[in-house]
């Protein structure tokens, strides 16, 4: 297959899952997954997590790898992708990067080289304290100071991006972006995206949502809370989860908690939107309403046999 990656990008709701299970399935594929939420073990509903008989038919990697505690550092995810992507050609099986993680794909389709310094759990702390006394403005003209080339690529909101580039600049010596690099990665990429419009989305992403308090969303809160793991962690972060901690602790009506939830899915998309957009390197966009699964399965086909589309 020389090399060849399929991948599945999109905003939350638009059916990247549906979609790359049906050409996997045809195609004789594998599915990488490019989602910073399902990682996380124990975390299924509120992640949309690929069920168990989905993963059935399809093999499924970098799925349920780590606990709700821990964390991964972009490099580590480009690692673990590079190798599951590796192992799916080497048995000659097509892979297929899905998800909507767009830091994750941008950086492994572009082949960035990320700083290797570990979490620093306390600089972390510190650093986020400091936000939380001071604002997140203050730490953010601090990353200004220190390595404006990055600050000008991370949202003045974006916290944990902010804190990430200030732990690689405090504990390197060195500006974050200057340890960045790009290097063309080994593989002939075909980028699928999946959009619809903006209403069509939102009604989905709300319908996703209520369905997954049907499934027991609340309980999954529950039983995560239960184990130990608490409200402030990363993982919990995910749409949906804070607002689940607010009923569950704060006592927030539960149909406030489920309003709080798609405004923020709307939000979430919305950024998703903006990314995708501003890394598009040859994006074939498809409206999700309109899928002909058939067809792509045939575009798909001869882009494998012939290198075309």
């Amino acid at each position: 297959m020389n090399g060849k990656v399929v991948v599945i990008l999109g905003a939350t709701a638009t059916g990247k899952t549906n979609l790359a299970l049906d050409l996997a399935e045809a195609l004789d594929g594998e599915i990488v997954g490019a989602d910073s939420r399902q990682m996380y073990r124990l975390m299924d509903i509120g992640t949309a997590k690929p069920t168990s008989a989905q993963r059935a038919r399809v093999r499924h990697h970098l799925v349920d790898i780590v606990d709700p505690d821990q964390t991964l550092s972009l490099a580590e995810v480009l690692d673990m992708t590079r190798a599951a992507v590796e192992d799916v050609l080497a048995r000659g099986k097509l892979p297929f990067l899905v998800g909507g993680t767009g830091q994750y794909i941008t950086a492994f389709t572009e082949g960035w080289t990320i700083p290797r310094v570990p979490p620093q759990p306390a600089l972390r702390a510190e650093l986020e304290a400091y936000a939380a006394q001071h604002g997140t403005a203050r730490l953010y003209a601090r990353l200004q100071a220190l390595d404006p080339d990055q600050a000008t690529r991370i949202h003045p909101n974006n916290l944990r991006r902010i804190v990430r580039a200030l732990e690689v600049c405090l504990v390197s010596g060195s500006a974050m972006s200057q340890q960045q690099r790009k290097a063309a990665p080994p593989y002939d990429f075909l980028l699928l995206g999946l959009t619809m419009p903006r209403e069509s989305l939102y009604a989905r992403a709300d319908a996703r949502s209520e369905a997954m308090f049907s499934l027991g969303f609340l309980d999954e809160v529950r039983h995560l809370l239960a184990l130990g793991y608490e409200r402030h962690l990363p993982s919990f972060s995910a749409v949906g989860y804070p607002e689940c901690c607010a009923h569950l602790l704060d006592g927030l009506a539960l149909e406030e908690a489920k309003t709080q939830m798609k405004f923020n899915t709307h939000a979430f998309i919305r950024r998703q939107e903006i990314w995708f957009r501003g890394h598009d390197r040859g994006i074939l966009w498809h409206n999700g309403l309109e899928l002909r699964t058939e067809a792509l399965i045939v575009q798909l086909s001869n882009w494998m046999k012939y290198g075309i589309v």
